[in-house]
């Protein structure tokens, strides 16, 4: 895995933390971590899209972002599991890892 695809994976695992902050920050300390984590989710964003292909780039990082969400909220606070939104979910990474694999390895040349 090189840089970039490291950057998209850090995003999406911090829109995890900023999405579940958004529902459930109650405090100045919860609202700065989440804008912290969503400021530096969409800069990795920002970083990997310069040198991958966009689309892909946002299919994975919402991707990861959605499932992790998902999980996080009936893990960790309880939302009730529904077997539809999970198989729905499973759909969408399948097409996420799917387009991960038959985008081509190549990048732009940093300047």
């Amino acid at each position: 895995m090189n840089r970039n695809w490291l950057y998209v994976f850090s995003s999406g695992i911090l829109e995890i933390f900023w999405v579940s902050g958004l529902k459930h920050s109650e405090t100045i300390a919860g609202w700065i971590f989440t804008v912290a984590a969503l400021a530096c989710s969409f800069y990795l964003v920002v970083l990997a899209s310069r040198q991958l292909p966009v689309g892909t780039v946002y299919a994975v990082f919402a991707g990861i972002g959605t499932g992790g969400t998902v999980m996080v909220e009936s893990l960790v606070f309880g939302e009730p599991f529904k077997l539809l939104k999970i198989l729905l979910i499973v759909v969408l990474l399948v097409g996420v890892v799917g387009l991960k694999m038959v985008t081509a390895n190549t990048e732009k040349a940093t300047t």
